[in-house]
């Protein structure tokens, strides 16, 4: 029984090869329009190069012993945009500019009519990573919450009724993934905590439309963004989580490594499992797994065994490659030695 407890994933992402992207150019921007400057390789051979760059991160999860595995979003530019802007109703040639609470300025894409899914997406990465594990399978979709809040509306002038759509969207790709051997759907929303008045409003709505029928566990995952791109100290608690009792969702994916957050809080999850952060994205150093083990047990002072999921706190894109498989393979060994522990208990 005890093998089944503390199962291991990721969040999503993993390191693209220096070969495959412009590093230097990830580590400034999580572009919300298409950065197709990014790709170093020319497009007649690209999707080659990062179906073979998908290959050795799944080989690099499978290595380190991850449980659950993903195909590393090798073919994303970032988590959110190469599925929004791939939606009818969305215009990425012309984009507008926002200005976030920094005053940096960021180019998002227009909205300019409804929003539909046309046709499918990540169709293609699922039926690739299916075809090249045996192991069990995540993908992720951006939230619709959080699309929402990465363009500028043109169109509905509702933003709630825009997140609907979004959402439908949404949830006509995953039951395509599904479909395709997705073992496990998650949905990063991240900007649940950047704008919790708006979410307390429809996003627990809007997370459900898009989860609505799936018969495969699903995950909602959020954070106080990536370790490589949010520098300083972070927030020690989530503005929005107890919320999240209220999806349907299985599980809830909440960053806790870095931000050293109070673990209680995860009371407020009941029933829910938890994908619980216990690698921390902004240090250099790879975990021993007695450390990874002490983050665990933590974690099981709130929770029972059979409602824990350990894994990084955030994507690990940002890393270099050796750090986040020397991670990952400490991630693994230290779920073992609390699962050994358990079995001895």
């Amino acid at each position: 029984m005890t093998e089944a407890l503390l199962q291991t994933t990721v969040v999503g992402s993993y390191p693209q090869p220096d070969w495959l992207v412009n590093r230097d150019m990830l580590s400034k921007v999580v572009p919300r329009t298409r950065l197709r400057e990014l790709w170093r390789v020319p497009e007649p051979h690209l999707e080659q190069a990062q179906d073979d760059a998908t290959i050795l991160a799944i080989r690099d999860m499978e290595r380190a012993g991850i449980d659950i595995v993903t195909d590393g979003e090798i073919r994303r530019e970032s988590y959110s945009n190469r599925f929004a802007t791939a939606l009818d109703g969305i215009d990425d040639e012309h984009p507008a500019e926002i200005v976030n609470r920094t005053g940096n300025r960021t180019p998002v894409p227009r909205v300019v009519g409804k929003i539909r899914r046309t046709g499918p997406i990540e169709l293609r990465d699922m039926q690739f990573l299916r075809a090249n594990t045996d192991r069990l399978a995540k993908i992720t979709l951006p939230g619709p919450f959080t699309m929402g809040q990465q363009v500028k509306d043109e169109f509905y002038g509702d933003a709630e009724a825009m997140c609907m759509d979004y959402a439908t969207a949404v949830n006509e790709e995953a039951h395509a993934l599904v479909a395709a051997g997705a073992d496990v759907i998650q949905l990063d929303e991240p900007w649940l905590r950047n704008n919790p008045q708006e979410a307390e409003r429809y996003a627990v709505k809007a997370i459900n439309r898009a989860l609505q029928g799936l018969t495969v566990p699903t995950v909602v995952h959020l954070c106080f963004g990536y370790a490589a791109v949010v520098t300083g100290l972070k927030p020690t608690g989530y503005s929005f989580l107890p919320q999240l009792s209220d999806t349907i969702a299985q599980q809830i994916s909440i960053e806790s490594a870095q931000p050293k957050i109070d673990l209680g809080v995860l009371r407020d999850l009941a029933p829910k499992k938890v994908m619980l952060g216990v690698i921390d994205l902004s240090d250099p150093e790879v975990e021993t797994p007695q450390k990874v083990a002490e983050r665990i047990r933590a974690g099981l002072k709130v929770l029972g065994p059979d409602k824990l999921l350990p894994a990084p706190d955030c994507g690990m894109k940002y890393l270099p490659r050796a750090t986040a498989f020397g991670k990952l393979k400490a991630l693994s060994e230290g779920a073992a030695i609390v699962r050994r522990e358990l079995a001895g208990s």
